[in-house]
């Protein structure tokens, strides 16, 4: 059940909790596994609440409960989970579950399907599960789980909420991380809110890192949705300064304080940059953060970011 997980992905929990208790879920979920052993679990876990018509989240008030032992047995009929056919999710097992769930639903008011691997969607099948993104219908809630979401294609990534898992760990203390993120962010409480800002915040520095001035095209969806007040934008570029240390951290072999859910992304980008063009970055985004007191055109201040992260245009 859910609360099993409290302890183990504490901002997952408490993100999938308050999606249940307050009935705002949203139609499509990517779960980034960040080495988490138990993700399917878990992922399955947060079905059975989705799916109880008491929005039950442990088994104190269960009693045999059959739809969560449909589940665990796979045989709910609104349930369905997709494996890769050998090296691949292939088109025909998309179709197939698209014609499937055109069916009324039988036994709830949702139907959820779980794509396992999907980063093994080809061209192909990510076009096929990406018109069933584009135009969601009522009752119907795709989730899928990947090791890496950029191996994902950017156009099912932007249609979905992202819940990123923590690896299995006992040396992590989140509680002293997330003091540490309220000090330097001067924050009372790391609230849903304040987690999906900095989530959006350093998904926009994982996506510029591999795709550079490509960023700009996508900027709306990336940021601008999301990051809209000026308090916003002094937040969320703080966390992109720090962001941004870490990485400078990682390249002179210090150990990760703040962003160790991240440890592989910033691995990546560490491998990509010298210390210099960190440090470069991190000025960059020190002085375009002073721009943003004196009222600026704030859209055309992040393009001119990502211009300047670039090294500017010649």
């Amino acid at each position: 059940m859910l609360d099993d997980y409290k302890e183990k992905q504490p901002i997952a929990y408490k993100i999938l909790k308050n999606a249940i208790i307050k009935e705002k879920y949203s139609h499509a979920y990517i779960f980034e596994t960040g080495g988490f052993s138990d993700s399917i679990n878990l992922v399955l876990a947060f079905v059975k609440a989705l799916e109880c018509p008491h929005k039950y989240t442990n088994k104190k008030n269960c009693e045999k409960c059959p739809i969560c032992t449909m589940i665990d047995t796979n045989n709910n009929p609104e349930i369905k989970i997709v494996n890769p056919d050998g090296m691949w999710i292939k088109k025909e097992q998309l179709k197939d579950l698209m014609q499937e769930f055109n069916k009324k639903a039988i036994l709830g008011n949702k139907k959820i399907y779980i794509i396992n691997n999907a980063e093994k969607l080809n061209q192909n099948s990510a076009n096929t599960i990406l018109k069933f993104l584009e135009e969601p219908e009522e009752g119907i809630i795709a989730i899928l789980i990947t090791d890496n979401i950029y191996n994902v294609l950017e156009t099912i990534r932007s249609r979905c909420q992202i819940i990123k898992l923590k690896e299995n760990s006992n040396n992590f203390n989140e509680e002293n991380t997330n003091e540490r993120l309220q000090t330097i962010l001067n924050i009372e409480t790391l609230d849903e809110e304040t987690i999906n800002k900095i989530e959006k915040t350093i998904n926009l520095i994982n996506y510029y890192e591999n795709n550079h001035l490509k960023t700009i095209i996508y900027m709306q969806k990336l940021w601008h949705d999301y990051i809209k007040t000026k308090e916003d934008f002094i937040q969320s570029f703080e966390i992109l300064v720090l962001y941004y240390k870490e990485i400078l951290d990682n390249l002179l072999n210090k150990e990760q304080e703040i962003f160790v859910d991240y440890k592989e992304q910033i691995e990546n980008i560490a491998a990509k940059n010298t210390i210099e063009e960190i440090k470069r970055k991190i000025i960059t985004i020190t002085e375009m953060k002073e721009r943003i007191k004196y009222n600026c055109n704030t859209n055309l201040l992040m393009d001119k970011l990502i211009i300047e992260l670039e090294g500017g245009i010649t």
